[in-house]
């Protein structure tokens, strides 16, 4: 008797261990656009390429823009420390920080721009501004970047 309850056991332990393992040697699946950001995106907000270049005229247009509507939150130089800046989310509210460069296509900050969130707070544009001037603004927005 004590050894089956001891077979049971040990295979018991054995199973669990090797479902350990194997979990611990999988990847993380791959991130979606926006996932674990708090931003609902939709699957080929990455893919959606900007229409402007950025010559003078239209990095001219984003940087007015820019100043009017985005810097009382990202900062005048978008260090996220501007005047109404929440300052629990000041990290995510600095445009030129590169680690979020990957997660931020032209694409992706169009649609951030356009449509905003609630929380943590960012006014949706795409009432005020039109398709050009947002593409402006991303295109503005994407040179405050460090390299």
């Amino acid at each position: 008797m004590f050894r089956r309850s001891f077979a049971i056991v040990a295979i018991f332990v054995a199973a669990v261990g090797a479902a350990a393992l194997a979990a611990v040697d999988q990847k993380p699946p791959a991130q979606k656009p926006g996932e674990g950001t708090g931003w609902q995106l939709p699957p080929d907000a990455d893919e959606k390429k900007n229409p402007v270049a950025a010559d003078t005229k239209a990095l001219a247009t984003g940087k007015v823009i820019f100043k009017d509507k985005c810097s009382k939150c990202h900062g005048n130089t978008g260090l996220g420390d501007g005047p109404d800046a929440d300052p629990d989310h000041q990290e995510h509210m600095n445009l030129t920080n590169p680690k979020f460069a990957d997660r931020n296509t032209d694409g992706v900050v169009f649609y951030k721009v356009s449509n905003g969130r609630r929380r943590p707070k960012m006014p949706a544009f795409k009432e005020e501004l039109t398709e050009q001037q947002i593409w402006s603004v991303v295109t503005y927005v994407q040179t405050l970047r460090k390299k």
